[in-house]
C-alpha cells in the first residue's frame, strides 16, 4: 500500500473521532470545537496530500483510485448527516438545513446506483473526479469547517456547496448517460 493510500486510510478513520467528538460538544465543552476543527482539518489536508503525493512520486493505484473519493465521500456524509442530526444539542449558532443534507447525499446515492447500473451493464467508465467535483469537494469541506467555527455566512458558503454538488452531479449523470448510450449504439 502506498503512502498515499495510507494517507486515504488515514481519513477514514478519523471519521468515527470525529463523530465521537461532535457528540461530547456542547456548552460545558466548547474547547472541543478546537478538536473538532483539528480532527476535521487533518482529514482535509489528506485528502489534499494524498493526491500530491500519488502524482510526485507517480504511485497512481487501483486501490487508490477507489479509496480516494471512497474516503472523501465517507467522511463528507458523515459530517453532513451528524451535523444535521446533532443540530439541537450542538453550541452552534449556524445550522446546516436538512434541504443542503438531501441535495448532498442524494447526489452521492445517485452517482452510486449509476456506477452499479454501469457495472451489471458491464460498462466500463473510468473513475475520474470532474474539476466540477473538485470544487464540490472543496466547498462541502469548508462549509463543515465554516459551520463548526460559526462563520456568520456559513450559508453562502452551504449555498456554493450546494450549487457545485448539482453541477458536478448532473456532469456525472451526463457520463453515465453517454457511456450507456454509447454501449446500445456499439451493440446495434
Amino acid at each position: 500500500m502506498s503512502f498515499a493510500d495510507k494517507l486515504s486510510v488515514l481519513r477514514i478513520l478519523l471519521i468515527p473521532v470525529f463523530v465521537s467528538l461532535l457528540f461530547y460538544f456542547n456548552e460545558t465543552r466548547l474547547y472541543l470545537r478546537y478538536v473538532l476543527l483539528a480532527v476535521f482539518g487533518i482529514a482535509v489536508l489528506t485528502d489534499f496530500f494524498d493526491g500530491l503525493v500519488a502524482r510526485i512520486k507517480k504511485e497512481k493505484s487501483e486501490i487508490g483510485q477507489v479509496i480516494d473519493p471512497l474516503a472523501d465521500k465517507l467522511l463528507l456524509l458523515t459530517a453532513f448527516i451528524s451535523l444535521y442530526a446533532l443540530r439541537n444539542s450542538l453550541p452552534l449558532n449556524h445550522q446546516i438545513p436538512l434541504w443542503v443534507v438531501l441535495v448532498i447525499v442524494s447526489r452521492d446515492l445517485i452517482i452510486l446506483l449509476g456506477v452499479v447500473i454501469l457495472y451489471f451493464l458491464k460498462i466500463e467508465i473510468p473513475i475520474a473526479p470532474s474539476m466540477w467535483g473538485k470544487f464540490t469537494t472543496f466547498f462541502q469541506m469548508i462549509t463543515i469547517l465554516s459551520v463548526i467555527m460559526d462563520i456568520p455566512f456559513s450559508n453562502i458558503v452551504w449555498l456554493l456547496a450546494v450549487i457545485f454538488t448539482l453541477i458536478s452531479g448532473i456532469g456525472y449523470f451526463t457520463r453515465g448517460i453517454k457511456s450507456i448510450t454509447l454501449k446500445a449504439s456499439a451493440n446495434g
